[in-house]
């Protein structure tokens, strides 16, 4: 069934306000739960198998969390088996939108203009943060997932048989180290710059900056002798890894005040992240004007004029 994408109106703070995030309470920032968490399997055994065509995501460009899935599905070659809709990278109080700019543009296969109303039509009732990535099945006309935990393992999992590129990047005999790694990811180093940025006092600031260079130093050292986190072997670990090495330099070092060390001060990081975005996956499915973009206009709180900084250059973040 065709239809006709609607564009969202342009973003308008004065009308709309700035966008708020539901998900801070106390002292650090609390992300929601995700509200739909159905889990896509090669065998249909949760109810929703992998099948070609049957589903579209909903990401954007600088969220970290929707880099982890386009990643994947350009290193499995599964872009004409999942399609993808890119959300504009600037949110008024409406939330993430469709608008046509480069780099992003209209829902071609719902033609919603916000993703609300993706949201909306899976449940009626739903009045939680509207995030990205988020997964709809065309079959059942609703969101399936929007658990950003496990999102991009699915894609990288459930997919193999309809896969144009033979890499796996979830090997069985290393899950349960990659589990336990990833939640390192996770807790201290993705969350860490937004702990910092969003931290209302001193010193829960001072401690979250602490935990996460503490963190940046463990990992620097143990790339010191291999190419990814897990030998000579590209893992979903370092793709985690990746999506926040691409936003450290250009947005949190300054936006989040998490600026002990920049990334490019980091000998080992700073050659594993060129390394990385040397190969086509990675380099492009970033986007550092989004990126830049997206950060300094969309937390007034944090950076009330809107400038955007002009730098850091391109070749401080990628060498020579």
């Amino acid at each position: 069934m065709s239809v006709n994408p609607r564009a969202a109106s342009p973003v308008d703070v004065e009308q709309y306000g700035p966008y708020l995030p539901k998900n801070r309470a106390g002292e650090v920032l609390q992300r929601s739960e995700p509200a739909f968490r159905a889990r896509i399997t090669a065998d249909g055994s949760s109810g929703h198998p992998a099948e070609p065509g049957r589903y579209h995501l909903y990401v954007a460009a600088p969220c970290p969390f929707s880099q982890r899935s386009t990643i994947v599905l350009h290193l499995k070659g599964l872009q004409d088996v999942v399609t993808v809709s890119v959300a504009d990278p600037l949110r008024d109080g409406r939330g993430w939108a469709f608008r046509e700019g480069t780099g992003h543009g209209l829902d071609e296969v719902n033609g919603f203009p916000f993703l609300s109303e993706a949201y909306t039509a899976t449940d009626p009732e739903y009045d939680s943060h509207v995030s990205v990535p988020a997964l709809w099945d065309r079959q059942t006309g609703r969101i399936v997932c929007n658990d950003y935990r496990v999102l991009s393992t699915d894609l990288a999992t459930a997919f193999d048989k309809y896969a144009t590129n033979d890499i796996d990047l979830y090997p069985e005999e290393l899950r349960a180290e990659i589990d336990e790694l990833n939640e390192f990811l996770y807790t201290r180093v993705h969350d860490g710059p937004y702990r910092c940025g969003f931290a209302r006092g001193q010193e829960a600031y001072e401690r979250e900056v602490a935990d996460l260079f503490e963190a940046l130093d463990q990992l620097d050292d143990r790339l010191a002798d291999r190419r990814y986190l897990f030998g000579d072997r590209l893992t979903e670990s370092d793709i985690r890894l990746y999506v926040t090495l691409a936003r450290f330099d250009p947005v949190y070092f300054t936006h989040f005040k998490a600026n002990l060390r920049r990334i490019a001060d980091y000998p080992r990081l700073s050659a594993y992240f060129r390394d990385l975005y040397r190969l086509p996956a990675f380099r492009e499915t970033t986007d550092f004007d989004q990126i830049k973009t997206h950060y300094f206009r969309t937390h007034p709180w944090l950076n009330p004029t809107g400038i955007v900084p002009v730098g850091p250059s391109m070749e401080s973040l990628l060498g020579d």
